[in-house]
Parts: structure tokens; sequence; C-alpha cells
């Protein structure tokens, strides 16, 4: 545990996986065993995260590899033909809209993390993560495409936007963890993250924008590119 952090900040963050995997559910078709999936590895990492697993950082390989290997492979795997399919036909662009409201939650508790000199300046809305702006923007999106009053070239030029936001903080975050490649914020590192349940913002949270913002792109311009040739 972080000393002296809020137990609201902890409940904060607990709430906001749930209601990521709950718009990620609604948004994909409701599929069960993907979701039961993703609990097992949510449990898994926490535990790992609650006995300090990853507070180890100097190991070869390190420790947290265990957190990001899994989750770029899994992601490149929903990528191929087969996933993309599904996407397409279960996929609910205005749940996986308002999905990405959860940002504005995530930015309130880094920046408590970040007051409590767990992660740097850096990785808050207050040094170079505008992270939130996806987040804030979100329902006004979701809201207009919903009345479709927003057009899907729209909405994909917003995702595009919302990639490019989450991939520039998870650069950062990258770069200003204890790790050997460690580039940045050398007097207050990115170790926040290490502990339980801060460990599910890089394991589950944040990949599940990622891949949201990346297969929302696919099938915007999909039935796009589908709408031209009818026409």
């Amino acid at each position: 545990m972080i000393e002296h952090l809020p137990s609201w900040i902890y409940l904060t963050f607990l709430l906001t996986t749930i209601i990521t995997l709950v718009f990620f559910y609604y948004s994909n078709g409701k599929p069960k065993r993907l979701m039961g999936i993703l609990v097992v590895w949510g449990i898994v990492q926490s535990l790992l995260a609650y006995h300090e697993f990853y507070r180890v950082t100097d190991t070869i390989p390190p420790r947290f590899a265990l957190v990001m290997v899994p989750v770029f492979a899994t992601t490149i795997y929903g990528l191929f033909r087969k996933q993309r399919r599904w996407v397409y036909a279960n996929r609910n662009l205005v749940a996986s809209t308002f999905l990405h409201t959860i940002r504005i939650h995530v930015e309130i508790v880094l920046l408590y993390l970040y007051l409590h000199h767990t992660i740097p300046d850096l990785m808050t809305f207050e040094g170079y993560n505008f992270d939130i702006l996806a987040g804030i923007t979100a329902p006004i999106m979701g809201i207009l495409f919903l009345k479709k009053k927003l057009s899907k070239k729209a909405l994909l030029v917003w995702n595009v936007i919302g990639l490019l936001l989450i991939c520039c903080i998870f650069l950062i975050a990258t770069l200003s963890a204890e790790l050997p490649f460690q580039q940045l914020a050398f007097d207050q590192p990115n170790r926040g993250i290490t502990y339980f349940p801060f460990i599910l913002l890089p394991g589950l949270v944040a990949p599940i924008v990622l891949y949201t913002h990346l297969t929302d792109i696919l099938k915007l311009r999909h039935e796009i590119m589908a709408s031209k040739n009818v026409g």
C-alpha cells in the first residue's frame, strides 16, 4: 500500500476498473468467455502486486514484462482478420465511445499518485498527459453519435486523436518506470503502478482503452469504405 494515500483513491480506481469492464462487455456483444479471461487476468495481476512482486525492479528480464508482454501479444492477436470480423459484427460504437469517459477518473488517480510521490508530474495533466481531453469529450461524442448528429468520419478522427493521446502517455509512463531503459523522471520515477490496485492500469484498463480505439478505427474505416463502394 502507498503510505498516506486516501482510501477513496483506491476505491475510485477499483470502481473505474469495474466500469471499464462493464463498458467493454456491453460494447462487444456481451462476450462472457472473454470477460471471464479478463477478470481472471486482473485477479492474478492484483495478487502479484499485492504481494509486492512488481516492487522488485532489478531483475533481468524485468518482472514487469509479465504485465506488458501478454498485453501486447493479446492486443496484436485481437487485430487479426478473424478477430476484426468479430469486432465488425459485435461492436457497439456508442458504448465503446462512452467507455473512454473512465479516463477522467484515471487522471484524477494519477494526480494523487503524483502528489504522494509515486509517479512523476509528466504523467499527469499538470505535465504532458493530455489524455483527460479524450475522457471529457467522450460523452459528448457518444451522445452526438447516438443522436446521429456526428458522422462516422468525425468519430474516426476523434478516435485517432484519442489513440495518439494514450500512446503518448504510455510512452512517458514506460520511459519513467524503474526499468533498465528508463530515460525520464529519475528524481521521482513511475513506481505507483507497481502497487495494488494500480497495476490494473497498465495490466487491464489502458490495454482495453487502446484496443477499443484501434478496433473502433478499423470498424469505422471498414464501414466508411463499404458505404463508398455501395454508393
